[in-house]
Order: C-alpha cells, then sequence, then structure tokens
C-alpha cells in the first residue's frame, strides 16, 4: 500500500510541475518532422564514401538523397550530428559539404550545424 501512495503522490507532483512549466504536451515532430535524425540518416547510406573522403565524388543517388533531405537544414544538421552518424565513424566536416560536392544550388550556405558551418 505504501508503494501505491508514492506513486499516486509522484504522479501528482508531475502533473503539477508538467502545469506550472508550461507543459504543451508531445507533439511527435523534431528536426526531420516524424523521423528521428537516426533513422534518417540510414536514407543517406550510399552517401558513406562521401562522407568519409572529402575528395569522393558523391553518387547520384546520394546526391538525390541529399537534395530532399537538404531541403530542411534542420534535419540535414541533426543527422550529421545523430547517435546513427557518430557511431558509424563518418566526419561531420566531411560529410556537410556533400551538398556542394552534389552542385546543388539550394544547398543552405552559411547554415551554422553546431561547431561547423555549411560551405
Amino acid at each position: 500500500m505504501e508503494g501505491q501512495s508514492k506513486f499516486v503522490f509522484l504522479m501528482a507532483f508531475l502533473v503539477l510541475m508538467g502545469f506550472f512549466t508550461g507543459f504543451n504536451g508531445v507533439n511527435g515532430a523534431g528536426e526531420c518532422g516524424k523521423s528521428s535524425p537516426d533513422s534518417e540518416a540510414f536514407k543517406l547510406l550510399p552517401c558513406a564514401s562521401a562522407a568519409f573522403d572529402a575528395k569522393a565524388t558523391p553518387s547520384k543517388q546520394c546526391c538525390a538523397q541529399v537534395q530532399k533531405i537538404g531541403l530542411n537544414p534542420d534535419c540535414l544538421c541533426a543527422i550529421m550530428l545523430s547517435k546513427t552518424a557518430s557511431n558509424s565513424g563518418i566526419k561531420v566536416e566531411n560529410g556537410l559539404t556533400i551538398p556542394q560536392r552534389c552542385n546543388l544550388n539550394d544547398r543552405p550556405v552559411g547554415y551554422k550545424c553546431g561547431p561547423y558551418t555549411l560551405p
């Protein structure tokens, strides 16, 4: 019974904290919409060699994916800084040059991505 009382008290406390801090609920939309940057990172698998080597020419499949994702620079940045990208060992500074190497005219030049700036 004591454990149940603690649980009820904890839940009431969390509800009140949410009320006083302006909790607005969860909308499920982040940098990449409803997908996580980690799941979006898998869409950039065709870009693996270009992400490891700054001199590698990105494939057409890579450029097509980067063009889709690059329309949302927040998402592209989140992918490059994601756990998936980090665990794969890619170099963020190389990955962020892929839109330029794909000759994408509508790339977000000068966009700040953490400590990096898109060329």
